[in-house]
């Protein structure tokens, strides 16, 4: 029987046999087995989709860096309406303390209405009625990340509601939202971004690369470690239906050998 080697025996003997059959030089050619030269096309093939992602990602921040520039004549683009301190509760000696819940809790509408109408149908019939806008309820970890002092959370109830995935979730409510009332202004535009069309032309040229090679999916994988799906994280919490897909006769047949 043979007598059996370490990879790192093996290796050392191959070398010293091809140094004895081509001399010293065979070792400079590095050379390489198919499999090892298919696996460097893909390993350079993922380095050069890597460079060209952080390339986009400084592009992007260059663009987000750029800043803002005055527009003249600045133009109206619609309505907004948020929440302000009715006129008694600002006159009053706590308006400072419900001046800063609202900051926190305040939300902020635009439609292209002054009157904030949507269109409904109502049995074939299309009628409007008014938006509804209500206050910021937020949930457990919001709650926590705008710090608010002992003295303003005596203002706040917990509610437990079902969130999208069918789950229990536990919401912060404002206990006196009538100290509020909402305020519409006009929408005005007075600054737009600045523009670098030499930008806009590489992350334009990026994209198409990526799109139209189908490139996406591939960088993702690099980036984030898997092609998996995001909702398949989360486990159902509705109960399955033991009787589905099951016939009379099977469900009697269970039901006898249980009580057997």
């Amino acid at each position: 029987m043979a007598p059996e080697f370490s990879i790192e025996t093996k290796k050392i003997i191959m070398d010293t046999k091809l140094i004895q059959q081509y001399g010293t030089e065979i070792l400079s050619y590095r050379l390489r087995t198919v499999r090892q030269k298919k696996r460097m096309q893909y390993e350079d093939f993922d380095k050069q989709l890597l460079k060209t992602s952080r390339r986009q990602s400084e592009l992007y921040e260059q663009k987000r860096n750029l800043g803002w520039e005055p527009l003249v004549p600045p133009v109206q683009k619609g309505w907004i309406r948020f929440f302000v301190l009715r006129d008694d509760v600002a006159r009053s000696k706590h308006a400072e303390l419900f001046e800063k819940i609202l900051a926190k809790i305040n939300t902020c509408d635009w439609s292209h209405r002054k009157d904030f109408l949507v269109k409904y149908r109502r049995y074939g019939t299309k009628k409007y009625r008014v938006k509804k806008q209500s206050l910021l309820r937020p949930y457990e970890c919001q709650f926590k990340q705008l710090a608010f002092t002992d003295e303003e959370k005596q203002f706040f109830y917990e509610v437990w509601e079902t969130d999208c995935k069918k789950r229990l979730v536990k919401r912060y409510v404002f206990s006196e939202p009538w100290r509020f009332v909402l305020r519409t202004r006009p929408n005005i535009i007075d600054k737009v971004k600045k523009r670098d069309a030499l930008i806009d032309a590489e992350l334009q040229g990026i994209w198409n690369y990526l799109r139209r090679n189908r490139f996406c999916r591939r960088l993702d994988k690099l980036l984030n470690g898997g092609g998996g799906c995001w909702w398949k994280d989360y486990e159902d919490g509705r109960e399955k239906n033991m009787l589905k897909n099951k016939s009379l006769q099977q469900i009697l047949d269970e039901l006898t050998e249980d009580r057997v």
